[in-house]
């Protein structure tokens, strides 16, 4: 019988699974509750039961299985503890520790976004890169950093936070981590969004944007459609995404940026945007670079997972 690995991804909500073969076919996957009540303190050991029944329903047994992947929101070191987990309630707690004996099989642990980093890199958009930046664009901004074939987490898993990236100086507003001017603040979906309703507020051209809910979809639909307006606002959120990339193309020399998020959805039309900036900004030398759309959408935490076991 081939060997299986699971790979976990912890959300706020729910917490996704998957099973998978040793090659990184996936099997099944599925989701449970994230249950956050009593700080957390149930999340693993529902992982565990999930892990167990799905390896009895397969017909398989635990000697069977290479072990088990888990991606957690939050700073996560080599040895597979996490700092702090907001989101879930959890404070300082080994992952690796407290998992392994509830399924009695190996464990590894990563901060989420570079686990999806490694999952893009793995299976879908950074295959065939052994060096890439996976830049997730969603309600907030993210990232992993790979370099030759293995993740930067940084001391204590706390590398990787490419949504702070200072890139405005004249900012007024706090960023959700207590700084101004971070990327995250232009660059994410609501960062976006912001951004078009501070260009409504300052003129009175005729927009699509002025009339209905404006959201990142409606921003670049109206981007595509030749919208004056919208098209002001891609081109700062395109400066300042391009800055932040060559920020990091100056310290790490990717060979692509893998972009992910909802963000993401409008296409490669947002590279029309930022790779303009990113070579206006970018070192000589590092400005090789391609960029790619993630593949993988929410499965990239479950295969990354996964990839960090069979690494190990």
């Amino acid at each position: 019988m081939n060997k299986i690995v699971f790979g976990v991804d912890i959300g706020g909500t729910t917490v996704k699974l998957g099973v998978f073969t040793a090659d990184g076919t996936l099997m099944e996957k599925w989701e449970i509750p994230t249950r956050k009540e009593e700080k957390g303190r149930f999340i693993l050991a529902d992982v565990a039961e999930s892990i167990l029944t799905k390896i009895k329903e397969l017909g398989y047994n635990k000697e069977d299985v290479i072990g088990v992947g888990v991606g957690a929101p939050g700073p996560v070191n080599t040895s597979g503890t996490i700092t702090k987990a907001v989101n879930l309630g959890w404070s300082r707690m080994s992952i690796v520790e407290t998992l392994s004996p509830l399924v009695g099989l190996p464990v590894k642990a990563g901060n989420d976004a570079n686990v999806a980093a490694l999952g893009e890199m793995w299976k879908g958009g950074g295959r065939g890169f052994s060096s890439m930046v996976a830049v997730t664009l969603g309600t907030g901004v993210g990232g992993g950093v790979i370099v030759e074939g293995k993740l930067v987490a940084g001391f204590e898993g706390a590398g990787g936070e490419i949504g702070h990236i200072h890139v405005e100086d004249d900012e007024q507003d706090y960023c959700g981590c207590g700084c101004q001017g971070c990327l995250e603040q232009y660059a994410s979906a609501t960062g976006i969004v912001r951004l078009a309703k501070m260009r409504l507020a300052r003129n009175e051209k005729e927009s699509v944007l002025r009339h209905g809910e404006i959201s990142a979809r409606s921003i670049w639909d109206a981007v595509k459609a030749g919208d004056a307006v919208a098209i002001e606002v891609a081109e700062k959120f395109g400066d300042y995404l391009g800055k932040g990339l060559s920020t990091i193309a100056a310290v790490v020399k990717p060979e692509a940026f893998v972009i992910g998020g909802g963000v993401s959805k409008a296409g490669e039309i947002i590279f029309e945007y930022v790779r303009p900036y990113f070579d206006k900004y970018a070192f000589a030398g590092s400005d090789e670079v391609t960029f790619a759309l993630a593949q993988l959408g929410n499965d990239a935490g479950i295969y990354g997972a996964a990839k960090l076991v069979i690494e190990e």
